[in-house]
């Protein structure tokens, strides 16, 4: 009698005439627990608990560190969540991650059940992109405020080095000036701390050689030519203070020029770009720079490459610049015309030396006609 009245002919009325979301618990919970046995006679043990959990727990997901610790997460969390669940500095120095003992990616979402193990680097630390895809509040709050951090000493340390190089332009230096001098001086900007002055000379909200003369108590200032001025070397490490613009895309053996940007830093010019006409008009926000020698970093460059459309055109160019050590970051079909298509690859190269040797690989393919180096 009691099966016939849960599940007979009289139970009818509850999913004919009843709202599921207005029953009572008593009796949702009966029907969950009578799909749970079906279930359980369906399905073997391990997807018998993976649905027991899902049920249980629809906006968590278990997963387990190497050493089986369990740790819950919000459903949709990545490497990067897990990495920072188990320790912050995990987190901030996390630089790839096995899932099953399997490599993927820092952004794959998380199922329950899984293994991770993390796997950090020394000299690693938050990539700004992350910031994107991580979901707990504490990857999100430790990304930022590793990066504001980051980016804070960085701009302090650039800002120092433009101010002393102003200040040897006048025959002084930054040792020289007495500790009265720059407390005056941060009075008078109503600062604090000499850090905090550093960081908007860095960040391009004060310009060096303006405080370079308040401090020496020089003469008004008046632009001097930039290319009479000692430059700032440029190693390319310098992080998220300098950035490269996209206009032109410099790479070392470029003849460059450093643009002070408010709030943004130095951003690094070829001297060919055809946006720098706007900039000379602000002779007092443009910097002395070179690059370092030897520099051991990749830097974006694009290139327009003119091709035969026929069919595998593409992947005979993205192998041919494969072939010559150079990573593409994105490819973009620009115009095509007749027989013929232009192809745009953003690809990574060391310098000047190593971009001919991808353009020369190119030029040799016999289904390309041109092949030139784009820039504003």
């Amino acid at each position: 009698m009691d099966r016939v009245a849960e599940k007979g002919i009289a139970s009818h009325w509850q999913y004919k005439d009843v709202d599921k979301e207005k029953q009572p618990p008593q009796d949702r919970a009966r029907e969950w627990l009578a799909s749970i046995n079906e279930m359980e006679s369906a399905a073997n043990s391990e997807e018998f608990m993976e649905h027991v959990k899902i049920d249980l727990f629809p906006d968590k997901v278990y997963v387990f560190t190497p050493k089986g610790d369990i740790l819950r997460l919000p459903r949709g969390a990545t490497c990067v969540d897990f990495a920072y669940a188990v320790h912050t500095d995990v987190g901030n120095k996390c630089v790839a991650a096995k899932i099953d003992r399997r490599r993927m990616p820092l952004r794959t979402r998380l199922k329950n059940g899984q293994t991770i193990e993390i796997i950090t680097g020394k000299k690693a630390h938050p990539k700004p992109s992350w910031v994107n895809f991580v979901v707990t509040a504490k990857a999100r709050y430790s990304i930022r405020q590793h990066l504001k951090n980051l980016r804070s000493s960085e701009a302090e340390n650039l800002g120092k080095r433009l101010l002393d190089q102003a200040m040897r332009e006048l025959g002084s230096s930054l040792r020289k000036v007495s500790r009265t001098r720059l407390r005056a001086l941060l009075d008078d900007f109503g600062l604090n701390k000499a850090s905090e002055l550093y960081q908007q000379l860095g960040l391009g909200e004060k310009l060096a050689p303006v405080v370079a003369r308040i401090l020496l108590q020089a003469p008004k200032y008046e632009p001097a030519d930039p290319g009479n001025l000692a430059p700032i070397t440029i190693a390319g490490t310098e992080g998220m203070v300098v950035s490269y613009a996209r206009c032109c895309h410099p790479i070392p053996g470029d003849t460059i020029m450093g643009y002070l940007s408010t709030g943004r830093g130095v951003v690094i010019h070829r001297d060919v770009c055809g946006n720098l006409s706007d900039f000379r008009k602000q002779p007092s926000k443009w910097i002395a720079v070179n690059w370092e020698e030897n520099t051991d970093q990749e830097f974006s460059v694009e290139i327009n490459v003119e091709a035969i459309n026929k069919p595998g055109a593409l992947a005979e160019v993205a192998a041919k610049i494969g072939d010559a050590g150079s990573n593409i970051e994105q490819v973009a079909l620009d115009e095509q015309h007749g027989e013929s298509i232009d192809l745009i690859f953003t690809t990574l190269v060391r310098d000047r030396t190593h971009l001919s040797n991808v353009i020369r690989g190119i030029r040799r393919m016999s289904n390309v006609s041109r092949v030139t180096r784009t820039c504003a």
